[in-house]
């Protein structure tokens, strides 16, 4: 049976549909705002084998077919995940994984397929809310529903689901996923706004999704359904913990409270070992729940010590930073590069500069676009101490550069202003936390390095959270130990004016407003500190590129001379680039970006091309060639495409009989532009330059022939006839241009 709820969210309705398609899943819903519709289905294993974590797998997909598009490439079909369709799949998995019961193991999958895209509503919040009915409607263990909602901050006011046109000129984009209680997930990106309005849009949007999770209880009632009991099974038997606890915890704490991260895993593998040895060989069962035990007291040790003692393994206090050292320039031939190290997490940044043609050409269901500003993440198994096969970048991977490129992209000038395409790659050398807060700091920096005119340096800082019951304590730029057995990950990056980019996610099952509220204020210290760093070693952009940066030269030309500079089938435009070597792109509004290393090679390409776009002007004085010659005057070509008539009154000072006394085919010839009428045909003198030269002697020319009236008087042909100077003086005439490329000159 078919069941439809409507849900008033933003500035239109959110339609949820179920029990219509995809009914043999265990639950699924079809999710509508706008003409964007999203399917969502859940799916368990019947059976779950043992296992200590929980096998959820998210797949998102964005049919191409939505948008009433057809597929680029050979194959004429979808390919790989998308970047985008890989951040929604972590956007999906991130705040469910947290919210299933603890000790359930079987494999569960989620799939959300967007059928049809009108363009301006986003299907990846259409999806989370989809996963969170669809595990609600279903027979999975799933008991706290969850809501989402997008925010925009357009003209100062906050909008819910701000359509793509709205988020193009809003402030900020954020995700807010919650549940009834607190909020679970954030994801944003901000135009360096202050800590108290971010987390007043926060909460609003949390307010804002509770419409969401109230119709999944409405709806999960109307279809009569109910949920399994759950149970978590037992992880180890009581009374073993209890004698492994006596044995091992004031021998673990201390080794637990070696600062450095390898020292300390070997003081704690030395107490682990040593124990474990002392258990009987053919007990296996009982050495593998040992293990278990020894991990959940390294848990309780970590934040016993910090909720009890306020300090850390490290010795550090809670809103500490870790060491930082810092260098710049450190890659010869890089265009700019530098290395963050930050405690035991250092990361290696590289900047490229290249052209329009370095661009990535992004295929969506929406079209093509262009992407000139990347950044790359890269996480090698040495960087952990680790042995296993390099890979192409996963969903982490890709998670990460696209929050550092989220957090780097308010403050990269404009493409007027600096038309590169850049690139910026981290590569994680050393990890032990925040490594994509290092990403951040090490890339600003690189782009420093660069000479990239950036509006302001950006650092990043992750922050922690350790909370039991009422007790809590918020961790300032926490370590991977921190990170693992802590309730938040929550990553805050942003310049000295504000925020550009966040992303939390929690263990528990939310935080609370005082709890962000602290984080986000302990972070703003922690990012000043580390801006400061920053600043004493680099504090501006290089003044100049790297030598081995291309360099980028802009020139505007008129939109109706992008013809004469392409040339027919390129024919013109390729030229120049063999002449020159140069990059040449020439955009529709008659941008003309000229790419080079080589400073006269660029100069050489530039006076080409302005000469191919120059259009005469009365009064200035040309160099021309003589193309025709007429018994009524000479056509001369002063411009590439732009011929003008020399009259043959205006050829000398004095009267010419025959114009091939002065000029013939392929002379060259200076001449003064003298009017340009409304056909834009041309008319020169060479006349006027002998006469206006500083050492015109009239007497020089005296017996060459009687004195030219001045204008140009109309002459008597060969044939006793008059010819004016108007006359068209039959083929090509006085049209200002050489047959057949009439109409060109003086546009």
């Amino acid at each position: 049976m078919k069941h439809r709820i409507e849900i008033p969210v933003g500035g239109d309705r959110m339609i949820v549909e179920s029990g219509h398609l995809a009914k043999q899943a265990n639950g699924s819903c079809v999710v509508r705002y706008g003409d964007t519709v999203v399917l969502t289905t859940a799916c368990m294993a019947t059976s779950a084998m043992p296992r200590d974590f929980l096998p959820l797998t998210v797949d998102y997909r964005e049919y191409t077919y939505a948008a009433g598009r057809i597929p680029g490439g050979f194959f004429k079909r979808e390919g790989r995940p998308t970047e985008k369709e890989t951040i929604t799949c972590r956007l999906i998995d991130r705040p469910l994984r947290p919210l299933f019961p603890p000790g359930y193991t079987s494999e569960t999958q989620v799939i959300s397929l967007v059928l049809s895209a009108d363009g301006e509503n986003d299907p990846d919040v259409l999806a989370i809310n989809g996963a969170s009915f669809a595990l609600v409607l279903s027979n999975i263990p799933f008991y706290h529903p969850i809501g989402a909602v997008r925010v925009g901050l357009v003209d100062g006011e906050v909008v819910f689901n701000p359509t793509n046109s709205q988020r193009d000129v809003s402030e900020l984009d954020l995700v807010v996923v919650g549940t009834e209680e607190a909020v679970v997930m954030v994801e944003a990106g901000a135009n360096q706004l202050s800590e108290e309005l971010l987390l007043d849009c926060i909460w609003k949007g949390h307010q804002e999704l509770q419409k969401v999770i109230k119709a999944q209880i409405e709806l999960f009632r109307a279809r009569g359904l109910e949920k399994p009991t759950w149970t978590a099974p037992e992880p180890y038997p009581q009374e073993l913990y209890q004698e492994v606890r006596a044995a091992l915890w004031s021998p673990l704490k201390g080794a637990l409270h070696t600062k450095e991260k390898f020292e300390r895993k070997r003081a704690v593998s030395g107490v682990v070992q040593g124990y474990v040895a002392s258990i009987p060989e053919d007990q296996p069962e009982k050495r593998l729940a040992v293990k278990k035990i020894i991990e959940t007291l390294e848990e309780e040790i970590l934040r016993d010590a910090v909720l009890r003692e306020r300090i850390r393994f490290d010795s550090r206090r809670l809103d500490e930073i870790r060491p930082i050292a810092i260098e710049v320039g450190l890659l010869p031939r890089t265009h700019g590069s530098a290395l963050f190290t930050r405690g035991e997490t250092q990361a290696l940044a590289s900047v490229t500069l290249g052209t329009k043609r370095d661009a990535q050409i992004l295929e969506e269901y929406e079209g093509e676009t262009l992407q000139k500003f990347m950044l790359h993440y890269n996480f090698p198994p040495f960087s952990v101490g680790e042995v296993k096969f390099l890979r192409s970048p996963g969903r982490r991977e890709i998670g990460h550069g696209v929050l550092a490129r989220r957090a780097l992209m308010p403050v990269l000038p404009h493409g007027e202003e600096f038309p590169y395409t850049v690139r910026v790659v981290s590569d994680i050398l050393e990890s032990n936390g925040s490594s994509s807060m290092a990403t951040i700091c090490g890339g600003s920096l690189a782009l420093f390095d660069a000479g990239v005119p950036i509006l302001a340096p950006v650092a990043g800082v992750a922050m922690g959270l350790i909370k039991e019951n009422d007790d809590y304590a918020v961790l300032s730029d926490i370590a991977g130990q921190e990170d693992h057995y802590g309730d938040m990950d929550f990553k805050v990056a942003g310049t000295a004016a504000g925020i550009t980019a966040l992303q939390m996610d929690i263990k528990i099952t939310g935080i609370t407003r005082e709890i962000m509220g602290q984080a986000l204020a302990q972070a703003r210290a922690g990012r000043l500190h580390i801006l400061g760093l920053m600043g004493g070693v680099l504090a501006n952009p290089r003044a100049e590129l790297s030598l081995f940066a291309p360099r980028l030269h802009t020139l505007h030309i008129p939109k109706e001379k992008i013809r004469d500079v392409i040339g027919a089938g390129g024919k013109t435009v390729r030229s120049i680039v063999e002449e020159t070597g140069c990059e040449i792109e020439i955009e529709n509004d008659g941008r003309v970006i000229i790419a080079s290393p080589d400073g006269e090679a660029a100069r050489r390409a530039i006076q080409i091309i302005e000469r191919l776009t120059e259009t005469a002007e009365i009064g200035k004085v040309y160099t021309g060639t003589v193309r025709r010659v007429e018994a009524f005057g000479a056509f001369v070509e002063i411009l590439p495409g732009t011929d003008g008539l020399v009259h043959v009154s205006e050829l000398a000072p004095y009267r010419v009989r025959e114009v091939t006394d002065i000029l013939k085919e392929g002379d060259e010839v200076q001449v003064k532009v003298i009017d340009i009428d409304d056909s834009g045909r041309v008319r020169l003198s060479r006349k006027a330059v002998i006469m206006e030269s500083p050492d015109y002697d009239p007497a020089q020319y005296e017996g060459m022939g009687e004195p030219a009236p001045a204008g140009g008087a109309p002459r008597r042909d060969e044939r006793g006839g008059r010819r004016d100077r108007d006359d068209r003086g039959g083929r090509g005439g006085d049209r200002g241009s050489r047959g057949g490329r009439g109409g060109r000159g003086g546009r």
